[in-house]
């Protein structure tokens, strides 16, 4: 069995010092990645609690620009930084201690380092799966994913080893736009949000896995029974099709997957995504080009997979959860999705193959990702330089 080196923290006021991380980074549109730094532990007057609608909100941590976040077995949790640095959090203590070993990542636009997953079987095989811009030749860029064995060491931090690519966008293009690149285990799968780099046409192009949901073999290798299996090396790849700019991918309890992606100038979408469906971008939306020229909505093209929700004004949606935990016991079986333009929390209840936006919880900042923590909480991380690491619990 596979053991990574595990560390036990002491509490003691000598955590709770901050210990500052820097904040450089590549100027847009150049390859580059943030020097490594010792992390940042939420002091005791950073490290408050608050209240926002239902929540108590306590500060757990700050950090450079997260992405995603997701938890190892042990409790601890692995956040990664768009310029390119991979944290390992003590949740007991804020401390951020640093992963060595991240690929390089073309940092600018929307691009950098994505997100990172534990494989299901992490107790046993130490693999940590994660997603990045990858620079490609002249001034092209694309999603790439890989997969490493996670070491870790006894001072908290650690390295990737053994660096793997199973993935990449084909084509790479010019851009720094709708990567995507979200990434979710379900049923002995690796499946890929790609999104279609503000190119519009790749999403119907099934020479490209570009504004696509992809289903792949942990390996990166195709399963022979994907819906377009046989229809050439790129189609065999894909699930479905005629996505924007998903940013959301997670699987409900019944293990139906559904994405939340942004749409163009209003039409922010929640799919259910089926074996197949093509939803339809860029030929129809519920939103209308940045220029101002109409698309077609979705009731005018019943041939496309309709969403279950479309949000205009937007909400700018950058990820999803289904909650299952206790701690919340009446929202089980819902989903959050966090908002960005909206800087809010969003709450979506379901009724069989339909969906509503039942609660939006104003957060003050830009919510990048969100997680269910083991412990039921709910784990939010907020965009941008000095974004908070934050664990939601009950107010009461």
């Amino acid at each position: 069995m596979y053991r990574p080196a595990l560390t036990i923290t002491v509490l003691s006021l000598a955590l709770l010092v901050a210990c500052s991380a820097g904040n450089g980074s590549a100027p847009a549109g150049q390859t580059g990645t943030t020097p490594a730094s010792e992390g940042q532990v939420a002091d005791a007057a950073a490290r408050e609690t608050r209240e926002i609608g239902p929540f108590a909100v306590e500060t757990i941590a700050s950090l450079n620009e997260p992405w995603a976040l997701s938890f190892l077995p042990d409790g601890r949790l692995l956040v990664s930084e768009r310029p390119g640095a991979l944290k390992l959090v003590d949740v007991a203590t804020g401390r951020a201690g640093d992963i060595a070993g991240v690929p390089e990542v073309v940092y600018g636009g929307q691009g950098g380092f994505g997100d990172v997953v534990p494989h299901p079987q992490f107790e046993d095989n130490g693999l940590v799966y994660l997603s990045y811009a990858e620079k490609g030749d002249g001034n092209t860029a694309g999603a790439a994913v890989a997969r490493a064995r996670l070491s870790i060491d006894e001072a908290g931090g650690g390295r990737l080893e053994d660096l793997q690519v199973i993935w990449r966008q084909v084509p790479k293009v010019t851009g720094g736009g709708h990567y995507a690149h979200r990434i979710v285990f379900h049923d002995g799968k690796l499946w890929i949000a790609s999104g279609e780099r503000q190119k519009f046409d790749p999403s119907q192009d099934m020479a490209s896995n570009l504004g696509k949901v992809l289903r792949l073999n942990e390996d990166g290798s195709v399963p022979a029974d994907n819906p377009f299996a046989g229809q050439g090396e790129v189609a065999a790849q894909v699930w479905s099709l005629g996505h924007r700019n998903p940013l959301g991918l997670a699987f409900d309890g019944s293990g139906q997957l559904w994405d939340i992606e942004m749409g163009p100038k209003g039409g922010d979408e929640l799919n259910r995504v089926e074996r197949g469906g093509n939803y339809g971008y860029p030929v129809v939306s519920n939103g209308d080009h940045y220029d101002g020229r109409p698309i077609p909505d979705h009731d005018t093209r019943p041939e496309f997979n309709a969403p279950a929700i479309t949000w205009t004004p937007v909400i700018s949606p950058s990820s999803l959860v289904f909650y299952s935990g206790e701690l919340f016991p009446q929202w089980q079986g819902n989903a959050f999705a966090g908002g960005l333009s909206s800087q809010a929390l969003v709450r979506i209840e379901f009724d069989g193959d339909s969906a509503r936006e039942a609660e939006r919880y104003p957060m003050g900042a830009r919510i990048r990702g969100v997680r269910q923590g083991p412990d039921g909480a709910l784990w939010v991380i907020e965009d941008g330089k000095d974004g908070r690491l934050l664990r939601l619990t009950p107010k009461n």
